[in-house]
């Protein structure tokens, strides 16, 4: 029998007097690679922030083990990595300082960090400061915390956004990795992936409008 790590229970979300999704619910096992689709504006990246515990829905739950997510919020927090449509990187440090800070704040591993590094492609840029780097860059630093996660739960919006072919390969085979050991992927993404159709979980948000 699957082992639920989360579910969406009943969840509903009004933006500006318009529902996006009512009364969804899915839940999300070991192992599984759930793709949230959807044309712009039907709630794609609302939804992922519900999941994070970022925003509340209007009405349902988000619920973790058997508990919401806001009552074992530092519970879920340790086993949840989020990315979201921004880098979310410090332009004032470097390329290593920012992944340093975010894997020590997460409790992330943090040794072998040069290989994530490269693993992005941003040798030679590792000491650079985020500033001074491109957009693209400054995306791939934050998803160099995907080879360096403990987390069992990754929540990505866009992933995919400002990487090359060999970038998004990689990345593919590091989402196969990490369900293939247990962990579950929720994400988001406007590209046309490799991966085989039959390992993707496709939720539309045009379903549910």
């Amino acid at each position: 029998m699957p082992t639920s790590l989360l579910r969406a229970h009943q969840l509903t979300c009004i933006r500006e007097n318009r529902i996006l999704f009512d009364e969804l619910d899915f839940d999300v096992n070991a192992g599984d690679l759930i793709q949230i689709e959807g044309a712009n504006g039907t709630g794609k990246t609302s939804l992922l922030r519900i999941l994070a515990g970022l925003s509340l829905p209007y009405e349902g739950d988000v619920l973790y083990g058997q508990s919401s997510i806001t009552a074992c919020r530092d519970e879920y927090y340790q086993d949840l990595t989020f990315i979201g449509h921004l880098a979310g990187v410090k332009g004032e440090l470097s390329a290593l300082q920012n992944l340093s800070f975010s894997l020590s704040i997460q409790g992330d591993r943090t040794d072998n960090i040069d290989q994530a590094i490269d693993n992005v492609d941003l040798t030679g840029f590792e000491n650079a400061n985020a500033a001074h780097l491109s957009a693209g860059q400054n995306r791939r630093i934050a998803l160099a915390r995907l080879w360096q996660s403990t987390s069992k739960i990754w929540i990505l919006d866009e992933p995919f956004t400002a990487i090359d072919k060999s970038g998004v390969a990689a990345l593919e085979q590091l989402f196969i990795d990490h369900t293939a050991q247990g962990g579950a992927i929720i994400f988001t993404s406007h590209q046309e992936l490799l991966i085989a159709n039959q390992q993707v979980i496709h939720i539309n948000l045009e379903d549910n409008s």
